[in-house]
């Protein structure tokens, strides 16, 4: 068990299911006390129900609204004192076509995935600095690479990326460590819960769970990235041969990925 995060304040956003769940569960097993936030109270309340005496805050909140962002940053303040570490993991992501979709679903897409991030650490920013802390942002390959079906996806991890490469350098001088992460292929909902260009839920999985990282290996990943202070953290092999075939060779790129999405200029994954 890692002692790096013992009595450390860590918010994760987006910590009901998923990778977000799987920190909140390890942070706690390593004695850190956690902050979480998200939509739907009822998987709140079963996350706080299956940590009854831990130091666990939750809050119900939409981070795509400034308000309940500031709201959740500062009732954490006033719960654990500070904040250590703040992980901007909550993200949707979307299943259309840029030709089949509206601007408002794009616009939806960046309000919850960068203006989410943008507003948690805002609000954290001060406590953050004085204490010498993190900022995470859970990106995506779709953050080095477009992706066809996720453009709106895509453009907000491009844009997360680059807001914290922004920050990062900001923060030089005052020790703040800053740095994103991009998963792969993980077992989590955020396939399922994608939008369609009817604003609806996909509500299929068109992967196979048993050809993915586990969430718990994903979160192990990124709490030791942490604690090693990396810059960046790129996982699973199929992601790091996208992003290097990209940089290389952006043509075959294009093919490969075009390949593997579509089939007769339709989406399949």
């Amino acid at each position: 068990m890692s002692a790096n995060y013992k009595n450390k304040v860590v918010v994760v956003t987006g910590g009901t299911e998923g990778i977000g769940r799987a920190l909140v569960e390890q942070l706690l097993s390593q004695g850190a006390m956690v902050a979480t936030c998200a939509r739907d109270h009822d998987r709140l309340y079963a996350l706080q129900s299956a940590f009854p005496s831990s130091p666990l805050h939750t809050m119900v909140a939409d981070i795509s609204n400034e308000n309940d962002c500031r709201r959740f940053i500062e009732t954490t303040l006033k719960y654990f004192g500070g904040i250590d570490v703040l992980i901007n993991n909550a993200g949707i992501s979307m299943w259309a076509l840029m030709k089949d979709s509206s601007v408002d679903l794009v616009k939806k897409i960046m309000d919850v995935n960068f203006w989410g991030a943008v507003y948690c650490t805002k609000y954290a920013l001060d406590s953050i600095i004085s204490r010498k802390g993190t900022i995470v942002g859970v990106s995506s390959v779709a953050g080095y690479r477009g992706l066809p079906g996720r453009s709106g996806y895509a453009a907000s991890k491009f844009a997360m990326q680059g807001w914290l490469e922004s920050l990062k350098t900001e923060l030089l001088h005052e020790d703040v460590h800053v740095m994103w992460v991009c998963p792969g292929f993980t077992v989590s909902k955020i396939r399922y819960n994608a939008i369609t260009s009817e604003g609806k839920p996909h509500g299929v999985e068109p992967l196979n769970d048993d050809e993915m990282m586990s969430a718990a290996d994903c979160a192990t990943h990124i709490l030791t990235a942490i604690e090693k202070k990396k810059r960046t953290l790129l996982l699973t092999f199929e992601g790091k041969r996208i992003v290097w075939l990209n940089r290389l060779f952006p043509k075959w790129a294009d093919k490969m990925v075009q390949k593997f999405y579509l089939k007769n200029g339709e989406l399949v994954k």
